[in-house]
This record gives C-alpha cells, structure tokens and sequence, in this order.
C-alpha cells in the first residue's frame, strides 16, 4: 500500500470522527518512539487513532496488521504525548479499518481495541 493510500484512508476517517462529535487534536503525531495516525478527543477521553487502509480483504482484517510490536509502539508513543503535552486525563486506544466492499468505503472503528 502506498503513502498516498495510507494518507487518504486517515482523512476519510478524519471526517467520519468528526461526524461523530470528536474533536481532532492531531494528525501523524511523530516522536522518536513512533507515529500515532489520529488523536482525537471523544467527550473527555483522549483517543489514539491507527488507521489500517486496505484495499483487499483476502489477506485478511485491517485490525491483524495492527501486531502487538505496533500496539506496544503506539503505547509508548501516546505516552510521550501525555507527557510532553503535560496530560492527565481518560485514554483509549482505537483501531479504524478502512476498506472497499462491493464498491463501497467502509469503515470499521474498533473502541478499545487494546490496552
């Protein structure tokens, strides 16, 4: 999958969290631990975002790439974040598939998805 895939399936999922209420804190958030594709506030709950883009479902769910070395990753970077943005509040980790079905974007969002 290419950058420009992986870029457009975090808009597409941009909007689909805002249609919800969320508020988008930020986008690609990069530290020396890792990237975090969306954060996004849901009431008061802090919401770190990967985003899985797929264009073929047979080499299975977006959610299998999403492997406990990534998981880990994504904690220690979301950690950072707390830190340096000097944080204390409710988190969660979130998975968004997003895929093609019969012609169709779909988006799976997956709450709690680990911890």
């Amino acid at each position: 999958m290419s950058r420009s895939v992986g870029t457009w399936g975090e808009a597409q999922v941009a909007n689909y969290l805002r249609q919800r209420k969320f508020r988008l804190v930020a986008h690609s958030y990069r530290c020396r631990f890792g990237e975090i594709d969306l954060i996004a506030m849901d009431g008061n709950t802090l919401c770190f975002v990967e985003v899985k883009t797929r264009s073929n479902l047979s080499v299975g769910l977006p959610r299998d790439y999403v492997t406990a070395a990534k998981r880990e990753r994504i904690r220690k970077t979301a950690l950072f974040y707390l830190s340096e943005k000097n944080l204390d509040c409710p988190v969660r980790f979130d998975v968004a598939e997003v895929y093609e079905e019969n012609g169709q974007l779909r988006i799976n969002y997956i709450e709690n998805a680990f911890i």
